[in-house]
């Protein structure tokens, strides 16, 4: 709450993206509309400049470990009952999404 006028703002950012993408509103039920109306005109500035929006990510992903953590998370897929792949994606987003 901004303690001058006592009006509360909330703002949004779009992540994951390098192009800045900001938004705000007053209220939480204007903030949805108003990050859509600011990817939409993201959308329609890149159409304007003939760049293409940025891609989401294609889900594939090489990484280099120690080869006692890959074994480690090799026993540790095979005793979860999973592939290391769907191990991997599950410990990933677990940790992501803390």
């Amino acid at each position: 709450m901004n303690s001058t006028t006592g009006i509360t703002s909330f703002v949004g950012h779009l992540l994951g993206i390098v192009n800045v993408i900001w938004f705000h509103a007053d209220n939480v039920a204007d903030l949805r509309a108003a990050f859509e109306d600011a990817f939409e005109d993201y959308l329609e500035t890149c159409t304007a400049l003939g760049k293409s929006p940025e891609k989401p990510s294609s889900g594939k992903l090489m990484l280099r470990i120690p080869p006692d953590v890959h074994g480690a998370a090799l026993v540790a897929a095979k005793a979860a009952g999973t592939s290391l792949n769907q191990w991997a994606a599950k410990v990933l987003a677990s940790a992501a999404h803390t």
